[in-house]
């Protein structure tokens, strides 16, 4: 009987995901409101929710300085 144990390489698919949500988003000019980790890093960039963050997209487009500019009126870049 051979021993044939990949049991430790499963371990190696953990790290992926713990470094998902320190990435930077896949766009620095556009948010995808279809990707979460984009939701996740343009939410805390702002401050707001991701609900909030959404309503934004919504009324304003997906181009970050305006949702920059719809979210926080009183900072210009």
């Amino acid at each position: 009987m051979s021993e044939h144990h990949d049991a430790p390489k499963a371990h190696a698919s953990h790290a992926l995901h713990e470094e998902l949500p320190t990435k930077g988003p896949h766009d620095p000019k556009e948010i995808n409101p279809k990707m979460a980790s984009d939701i996740a890093y343009w939410s805390k960039e702002f401050g707001v929710t991701g609900d909030q963050l959404h309503q934004a997209i919504h009324a304003h487009g997906t181009h970050v300085e305006k949702v920059r500019a719809a979210l926080h009126p009183h900072k210009t870049s």
